[in-house]
This record gives C-alpha cells, structure tokens and sequence, in this order.
C-alpha cells in the first residue's frame, strides 16, 4: 500500500464557508482516515473482510450519531458537521462509510425521532459509544425499490408481537446488536421494532462473493416466529414515511460522501499524471490528460456547492425528500464517473491494489443503487416537478 499523501482539493475556497468547528471536526476525521483506514483497507478489500477494529475509533471521530443531543450520547453537531465526516469516511471507503452512515441515520436517528425516551436512553447513548452496533431492516428478497409492497409482518400476540419474513442487503447485520426492523402490522400498516440479537427464531446469514464493498459487512435479516416485546415498537411515527424519513438522512451523508470518494480518484490521477513520463514528458502535460483532470475537479466543486447548500438547508429544517434526493443521484454519478476516468490516467496500474481507484468505483457500484436507485432518484425530482409520480 502506498502512503497515504491526500491532498483535499478546494478549487472554490470552500473552506471560508465552513465554521472552526466544522474545519476540526473534517479534519480530525481525515487524520482518523489517513492513520487507521488507509493503511488496511486495501488488504481487508481484498480479503472480503470488515475491520472491526475501527468500530471505536469511528465513534471517537463521532461518526456514530454526530447530530444526535449531547444528552443522548451524540456530539450535538450540525448537519455539515455529519456531511464532512461522512466525506472523509468515504474518501476512505464506502463501506467504512456506510458501517457508519447505517448506525447514524439508519438506526440512531429513528430511535431518537420516532422512538420513546425509555428507547433513547436505552439504546443511543451505547450506540453513539459503539459498544453496540446496529442495521436497518427494510428492503427485501421481492421489493427493492417498492417497499411498500413488504411481506415482513408481525402479530400481536397480547403480551409480545410475533415477527416473521426477511430482509436483504442489510449493511452491518452479520455484527448487529440490535436491528430496526420495518413490517406491516395485521391492518398492513408499517411500523418500526426494535429487534435484539439472541431474540430466539432471529438470524442474520452473511452476504458473501460480491465484488462491490468487499470491506463491509452485508446480510439478511431472518424472522421466524421472533417474539419482540411490545415496548420494542417504535411509538412516534408509522406508515411508509417512517423508514423513507431515516432513508432522507442517509441519503443527505452519502451525497457527502460519494464527493470524498471522488476527491480521493482525483487526487490519485493528479498526483499521477505529475509522476508518469511517457514520450518524454509527464502525462499531466498532454492535452488529454488535462481534460479529464479539469472535468473531475470541475464536477467535484459543483458537487460540493451543492452539498453544502443541502447542509444548510438541513439545518434550517427545509430540505425536502427531492431535494436530497437530487443530491444523492447526482453526486453519486459524479463520483462513478471521476472513478472510471482516473482508472484510464492510471492506465494498466489502475486496476492494482496499490492504488484505491478500482475499490472506488467497484463500491461506487453498489452506492449508486443502494438507498434509492439512479433511476427512482430521477423519477423522485420527476414527481416534484410535475406533479405526477411516473413510478406508481
């Protein structure tokens, strides 16, 4: 593995946008990266293996939890705070980064929004520690992108309700302590519970050959006839806005996060170019060459400029599910493509383990459709524009 010699661009000056705070918390995290995941994670990459051994240092950067209330064991930061860190984890990797966007978004954020506070202060502030560690239970074998149509659904028991159906493409589960689970109720109506690992007739089977977040631990959720305490239920909120309002979180931190994924391609090409003499002169000195590099660094500023305004807007409470949503699809795609394009100034070199290219864009592949695919997030800025859903 090479050392790690990261340089973060800022064609814009964005940083005299940013506040003290937010320049210690990104860059407490970009040293985090630098020191603890890139010297492992191509070995781990290619071993198909999660390191499990940055669970703490991930919640001593505060990746676990950054927006959540000091009282509940979060840092209490704002929603740029959670996007910078979330960029510096994926500058990293996107696995590493999803370990972390899962725990924050998808399983602290709904306890703290939508669960009651015997639930909050029962569980947020051991997750925010990462001494427990937890998954999200919505997409299924039959529905993807439909998770309306679930099959997962729970009965009420009297003293318990009784869990049955599964859950795919679960980031985390084969390690999960806990699991928020969405399923449908006897009336079909969604609801949120909160399963525990060592419930009886609950499993979680890992996902294994994949090509894409080789470094992430990925699962099923299996339910077969779990009895879930009905003090487990999540009181606050139902219907499919529930899970949807945990999924606009997520999706805000990976619109972060795929721009540190393509800082890091960029940075890669760049400090390449520079090094690699053919015909006399480094490549970075032909005209080809510098058109790629110009259109990266021209599609990760426009990217930024337009995280930063969503983190703004998250801020002030009115960023709108389409708005991040366009967010998400766009910044994604923009990475993908950096990726691809940095691979071919690397040549045959790009596709080594020496360089973090490949793992970029093979992880980028899953990022592009996991939490919304390219497609659905097309047709969500479709509806909000016309006001007529395409996808129903």
């Amino acid at each position: 593995m090479r050392p790690d010699l990261f340089e973060s661009p800022d064609y814009y000056q964005m940083d005299d946008l940013l506040s003290e705070e937010h320049i210690l918390v990104r860059d407490a995290a970009r040293a985090w990266v630098k020191r603890d995941i890139s010297p492992i994670i191509e070995e781990y990459a290619q071993k198909a293996e999660f390191p499990k051994q940055i669970l703490g240092g991930l919640a001593e950067i505060g990746a676990f939890g950054p927006y959540i209330p000091e009282e509940y064991g979060g840092a209490g930061l704002d929603q740029i705070s959670y996007g910078l860190i979330m960029q510096e984890i994926e500058r990293g990797d996107s696995g590493v980064r999803s370990t972390a966007s899962v725990q924050s978004s998808l399983v602290m954020y709904p306890i703290f929004a939508y669960g009651s506070e015997e639930q909050r202060k029962k569980y947020l502030p051991k997750l925010a520690s990462g001494e427990l560690m937890g998954c999200f239970g919505l997409t299924e074998p039959n529905h993807g992108s439909n998770p309306s149509g679930m099959e997962t659904k729970f009965k009420d028991m009297g003293d318990h309700y009784l869990l049955n159906g599964a859950k795919l493409w679960i980031s985390n589960s084969p390690f999960a302590d806990i699991a928020i689970v969405w399923a449908k109720n006897e009336e079909g109506r969604i609801h949120g519970l909160i399963v525990e690992r060592g419930m009886e007739g609950f499993t979680t089977p890992e996902t294994h050959n994949k090509w894409s977040l080789r470094a992430s631990a990925t699962g099923e959720l299996i339910f077969d006839n779990v009895k879930v305490p009905k003090k487990n239920l999540l009181p606050k909120k139902n219907g499919l806005g529930a899970p949807l309002g945990c999924l606009d979180s997520a999706r805000y931190g990976i619109a972060w996060g795929a721009i540190g994924a393509a800082m890091d391609c960029y940075d890669t090409a760049l400090r390449y170019s520079k090094e690699r003499i053919q015909f006399g002169k480094p490549i970075g000195a032909t005209q080809l060459q510098q058109k790629k590099l110009a259109e990266m660094i021209t599609e990760i500023t426009k990217a930024q400029l337009l995280a930063f305004r969503l983190g703004q807007l998250k801020n002030e409470g009115k960023a709108t599910t389409a708005q991040i949503s366009m967010a998400k699809r766009n910044n994604v795609d923009m990475a993908l493509t950096i990726a691809r394009e940095a691979r071919q100034v690397l040549g045959g070199m790009g596709i080594t383990g020496e360089y973090s290219i490949m793992r970029h864009m093979m992880n980028l592949e899953s990022v592009i459709t996991y939490e919304g695919t390219h497609d659905i997030h097309l047709l969500i800025t479709g509806a909000d524009i016309t006001g007529m859903p395409a996808f129903k």
